[in-house]
């Protein structure tokens, strides 16, 4: 058993040993999640921006493939649309987990 001399510095040595645990197994491993996280959301703005230009770019053919008229400027947002929402339930088919 310890001394009564020994306390003290046995307290501040549990103390010290603590904190370092902490910092190793908390704090570290936080700061790389964080830069995983930043990279995820990096990469998920680029695919929305790239989806979004995609969906711009396909209207604009659409507008220019169809004959001029209201009605068909109409027929390019709707078939736009209608691609847009085909592609995104492809991706959300294929994002769900199988279990």
């Amino acid at each position: 058993m310890a001394g009564a001399q020994e306390i003290p510095e046995l307290t501040s040595e549990l103390l010290d040993m603590s904190r370092e645990y902490l910092r190793q197994e908390t704090i570290e491993p936080l700061k790389n999640l964080g830069k995983h996280a930043g990279y995820g959301l990096g990469a998920a703005a680029v695919i929305s921006i790239g989806g979004f230009l995609l969906a711009w770019g396909l209207y604009y053919g659409l507008v220019m493939l169809y004959p001029v008229g209201d009605w068909f400027v109409v027929l390019a947002r709707l078939t736009t649309a209608v691609a847009a929402a085909i592609a995104a339930g492809i991706l959300v088919w294929r994002i769900q987990d199988d279990g």
